[in-house]
């Protein structure tokens, strides 16, 4: 029997961790060739299906989430067109519940393997082999726990099944060699299962943690870092709920690690003073932290079941800013009961406060917000909630909020482009200096809800080029910032376009609103000999400007008084634009981009 394992995943850089574990644990089973093949949601479909059909499988197994579903059940439905044999199975959190519907709404699927899945599809495909066809193999299957499956007359749901207590039975799909390390980014655990229980959440229906020995996680560790992974992210739910574990792990990657960056999921409020005294060793980009702090409302963390301390999650964060190198990522979620959108703004702004707290310090894209809008997953305990405070949310994958009792549809839309903002103006980095300046006369969050208000307003597109979204950005500080304040967002913003990229090659009206700077003879001799000092070959590769501030933006706390800097721009294939930067006639200070 040939197996082919298949997803649509939301971006080329990824590698499925699901699809190897499956082979892992059905690795003993005779006379049974698996075949992985990952794809995107932004391939063509017709090139998709091309490439699943010539595999010629019996069995073609997608795991579903709610970015792929609707897609994955269009390629199911044309493969049982095409080859009416092959069995067509799916599993996956978008699989798992509502199976009834699914099912009787989508005639090719044979088969959903509820809930975890490496048992209960070894069993199935047990079940399957020998048999001569799909109607033979409904006996066999008829006592296979955790999954649902098309019979002559019905769909027939089998019994639950039971978490495998013990994970270390369940292969390593990295010793098997499955796992595709070449992408820049490979999905890893090292536990399941959440200690909390948040109803927006999909980890709230399991109850508990389990963890995999330290010598399996420490082995598969040693794989992913020998292989130079770029970016392994770890799907642990709380990575840190065991503070002693969580240092162990921290501790065997330090002494380890060849260049590969760790992205955790983590709970603030559960990191203990030896979690962050270690942590104070992490050198700058191989840790980030994704921190979920969702709304600063004690009401609405307790509606839907977050027991977060709040304080002492502030207080952890600051800890993070001010005393490690960690990359600090934090997580709202608009749109949970009693928060309206001022509320929404206030928890907005407590997150800026926690990561403004000594920026300062830090690189300027070591912090980063993300907001999203509620999605009310099927089969998580909001579904219940949205039912009795009056929600509306779309019937379809993401299940995203349309309105709520303290929402309005604009507000959500609102919502959305200030998101959308953050990740341009804020976690790009680009705009830190201006924005610091515009930060002194106006709250961060009330900054992007007027920007966010004058982008829909003014229909400004949230696609631009780099030199566009300055120019754009210059609008709004323009016409929404107090007069007083104009000026120096104007010479701030300057100076982060220079040290963003060169600033040719377009009009720029506020960048060239007054004289470039300097431009004495020996402007070309001092930014090659700056090009020099850092090491570069410069050949042919460097281009340069001056300007005059109001201000050295260089220093923290900013120097007043004008200054003129001189700005180099070295480029070459497969490196990137660095920037140096120094006082004219004083070379010597230099920072990246």
């Amino acid at each position: 029997m040939k197996v082919l394992l298949t997803t649509l995943h939301a971006k080329y850089v990824h590698a499925s961790l699901a699809l190897p574990s499956l082979a892992a644990a059905c690795a003993d089973l005779p006379d049974t060739e698996f075949v992985i093949r990952e794809f995107t949601v932004n391939e063509p479909a017709d090139g998709v299906l091309r490439r699943l059909v010539v595999e010629e499988a019996d069995l073609i197994a997608f795991s579903c989430y709610i970015w792929n579903i609707e897609a994955t059940l269009k390629l199911g439905a044309d493969l049982k067109q095409l080859r009416p044999g092959t069995v067509i199975v799916l599993g996956g959190p978008e699989a798992s519940h509502g199976v009834f519907e699914l099912m009787e709404r989508n005639p090719a699927v044979d088969m959903v393997i509820r809930g975890e899945g490496e048992t209960s599809f070894h069993d199935a495909l047990l079940a399957l082999a020998g048999t001569a066809s799909w109607e033979d193999a409904a006996a066999g299957l008829s006592v296979v726990e955790g999954i649902t499956f098309r019979t002559d007359e019905d769909v027939v749901a089998n019994p639950e099944r039971e978490a495998v207590a013990d994970l270390d039975t369940l292969p390593s799909p990295f010793t098997a060699g499955l796992v595709d390390l070449a992408k820049p980014l490979v999905y890893y655990e090292t536990s399941r299962g959440c200690p909390f229980s948040c109803a927006f959440c999909m980890s709230s229906l399991e109850k508990g943690v389990r963890s995999y020995p330290p010598s399996r996680i420490e082995a598969d560790l040693n794989i992913l870092m020998a292989a130079g992974v770029r970016t392994v992210k770890l799907v642990d739910r709380t990575f840190n709920y065991d503070a002693p574990r969580a240092n162990r792990i921290w501790e065997f990657i330090l002494s380890r690690n060849q260049g590969s960056a760790f992205h955790f999921e983590i709970a603030a409020d559960i990191l203990t003073g030896a979690n962050i005294e270690l942590l104070k060793r992490v050198p700058p980009g191989m840790f980030r932290f994704e921190i979920g702090v969702q709304a600063e409302g004690k009401e609405t963390l307790d509606r839907v079941g977050r027991n977060s301390d709040l304080e002492r999650l502030f207080a952890n964060v600051r800890r993070l800013v001010n005393e490690t190198a960690v990359t600090v990522h934090l997580d709202l979620v608009a749109g949970l009961p009693h928060e309206d959108f001022d509320g929404f703004l206030c928890s907005l702004q407590q997150v800026f406060d926690l990561l403004s707290a000594n920026a300062g310090r830090r690189k300027k894209t070591d912090c980063h917000i993300q907001v999203e809008p509620l999605k009310v997953l099927k089969g998580s305990p909001m579904r219940a909630i949205a039912r009795e405070e009056g929600y509306r949310f779309s019937a379809t994958p993401p299940y995203k909020i349309l309105t709520t009792p303290w929402l309005s549809y604009g507000d959500i839309c609102r919502i959305e482009t200030i998101a959308r903002l953050l990740d341009l103006v804020y976690n790009s980095g680009r705009f830190a200096t201006a924005l610091a300046a515009w930060e002194k006369t106006t709250p961060s969050a009330r900054i992007f809800a007027a920007m966010a208000e004058y982008w829909e307003t003014t229909e400004i597109p949230l696609t631009l080029s780099q030199h566009d979204l300055f120019a754009a950005f210059w609008r709004c500080a323009n016409e929404l910032a107090p007069l007083e304040a104009r000026e120096g967002i104007r010479d701030a913003l300057c100076y982060d376009l220079c040290l963003t990229d060169y600033p040719g090659g377009r009009e720029l009206a506020f960048f060239l609103k007054e004289d470039e700077g300097g431009k004495g003879p020996n402007m070309k001799e001092q930014a090659l000999e700056l090009a020099r000092q850092g090491g570069d070959d410069v050949g042919g590769r460097v281009r340069w400007i001056s300007r005059r501030f109001a201000r050295d933006y260089r220093m923290a706390p900013w120097q007043e008084g004008e200054i003129e800097l001189l700005f180099v721009y070295l480029s070459a294939p497969g490196k990137g634009l660095s920037v140096e930067i120094a006082k004219i006639g004083q070379p010597g200070m230099a920072e990246d981009t």
